[in-house]
């Protein structure tokens, strides 16, 4: 018999009771299984441009999410009428849904002993109410000290601030009941940078992102690095084709990370579309790379105490010294490959759960950036990767790329318009040092990587 889960108190009302009377319901249309989804929350973000309120735009949703199964047949809907008649007809539209589709062999909720008995605070939630003159304050200065840091700032794209909190609340007929509150705070400011000479445009952006309103970098921090940043790509130039030495900074080591993250995904391993298929055990990167994926993680973007199906989130280790230890799954594409569910379903209100990350990121080496830079005699800093050239089956790699060349280990001038190809089955085994400059700034992560060696194509 499953244990019993206790309900927590804040939920023990409201939304729980409403999830326990819609389950109940679908159980009496014919439903042998079910789960629901209930979210709450509101949302606002300020753009500013030039100094003047551009956009603004104010949220407030709720929203139902149900997925029931008749045997092997599923269907999930969702609605954001919660009024007696509109659930009543929810329920019985997504029971005949169900009946109507084809079987699948695999499809139903994890086993009851499978859900979570323990739902940690992890520090996903603060109750600071900000108002939206304070958010229109936050977005002009961090506009305002771009505009400041250097006289080559002339023009912006915008500032804009976002804030979120919300709640969501996931039940099943198996008597599980979660929930948990969650925030974030985020500032974003994008300059552009004009040379004098010759006219020359070039634009760049900076950004924080944080669960606690208090933990947010000051704007004035934030539109600074935006100013450097943009001004420095000033007199980029073009550069010959070549195969050098390539670091990335830890914005374009972030992208490559999640490429890693979306092959060791279970939706692209049972459909055979990864290039890390039948790889579990092997080697598959330098020893210097160890990846974890951490629900658990306190304050995390990407922390929560259950997944999407119910199940406890964990502490998954991906890559150990190099080894693929473990892929991330939730429990359908976990049966499709013959595996458990590593804690990893993703959900949307009226979506059928997938494979999602929580914090997945790169264990940090003991290398500064400058360090790393000082290492390459003649070759290439990415700050901007630009396109999707990647075939996720064979691991072949081709983006644009914008950066510095590195010459005799310091930045020497930018570059842009080049391509950077290669392998990522080969790249990921060439990485020969890790940076120590890991920071969160969302679910994916990574400190600064150098990969010894990368063609690079230009003129």
């Amino acid at each position: 018999m499953a244990k019993k889960i206790s309900v927590p108190v804040e939920i023990a009302n409201g939304y729980a009771q409403l999830a326990s009377d819609v389950l109940a319901r679908a159980k009496t249309c014919g439903a042998t299984e079910a789960d629901i989804v209930v979210a709450d929350g509101e949302t606002l973000s300020v753009q500013v441009r030039v100094g003047a309120v551009d956009r603004l735009t104010k949220a407030r949703e709720k929203r139902l999410g149900l997925r029931v199964f008749i045997g092997k047949r599923s269907a999930t809907t969702s609605t954001s009428d919660f009024s007696h008649e509109s659930l009543e007809r929810l329920v019985e539209d997504t029971c005949t849904l169900a009946g109507a589709v084809v079987e699948d062999t695999v499809s139903g909720l994890p086993d009851a002993a499978q859900m979570a008995t323990d739902q940690p605070n992890l520090d996903l939630y603060d109750d600071t109410v900000l108002d939206t003159e304070t958010q229109i304050d936050w977005a002009k200065r961090g506009e305002a000290a771009a505009f400041a840091t250097d006289k080559r700032v002339t023009n912006s794209e915008g500032a804009e601030f976002d804030s979120s909190s919300g709640r969501v609340v996931l039940a099943n007929s198996h008597g599980f009941v979660g929930s948990y509150k969650s925030s974030s705070f985020s500032l974003s400011v994008s300059p552009i940078a004009t040379d004098s000479e010759t006219g020359a445009m070039q634009r760049d952006a900076w950004y924080e992102v944080q669960r606690k309103f208090g933990r947010l970098a000051s704007a004035e921090s934030i539109g600074q690095e935006a100013a450097k940043r943009a001004v420095r790509r000033l007199g980029a130039r073009k550069v010959s084709t070549k195969r050098i030495p390539v670091v990335f900074d830890q914005e374009t080591a972030g992208s490559l990370l999640a490429n890693l993250c979306g092959a060791v995904s279970g939706y692209g391993l049972y459909k055979r579309a990864s290039f890390l298929l039948d790889k579990l055990g092997q080697t598959i990167a330098s020893e210097l790379i160890t990846v974890y994926d951490d629900g658990r993680m306190v304050g995390g973007l990407g922390s929560r105490p259950f997944d999407g199906e119910g199940l406890a989130t964990r502490k998954n280790t991906i890559v150990e010294r190099g080894v693929l230890k473990s892929y991330m799954l939730d429990t359908y594409s976990g049966k499709k490959l013959g595996l458990p569910s590593t804690g990893n379903a993703s959900r949307s209100v009226g979506e059928s759960p997938s494979v999602g990350p929580t914090n997945f990121y790169l264990v940090p080496g003991t290398k500064r950036a400058q360090e790393i830079i000082g290492s390459v005699k003649d070759g290439l800093y990415i700050t901007e990767l630009i396109g999707f050239g990647i075939n996720m089956v064979t691991g072949d790699y081709s983006r644009g790329a914008a950066g510095f060349w590195i010459e005799n280990g310091e930045l020497a001038y930018p570059v842009e318009e080049i391509t950077i190809a290669g392998n990522l089955k080969q790249m990921l085994k060439d990485i020969e040092i890790v940076g120590s400059d890991l920071v969160f700034r969302g679910r994916i992560t990574s400190p600064t990587l150098k990969i010894s060696e990368m063609m690079v194509a230009g003129n």
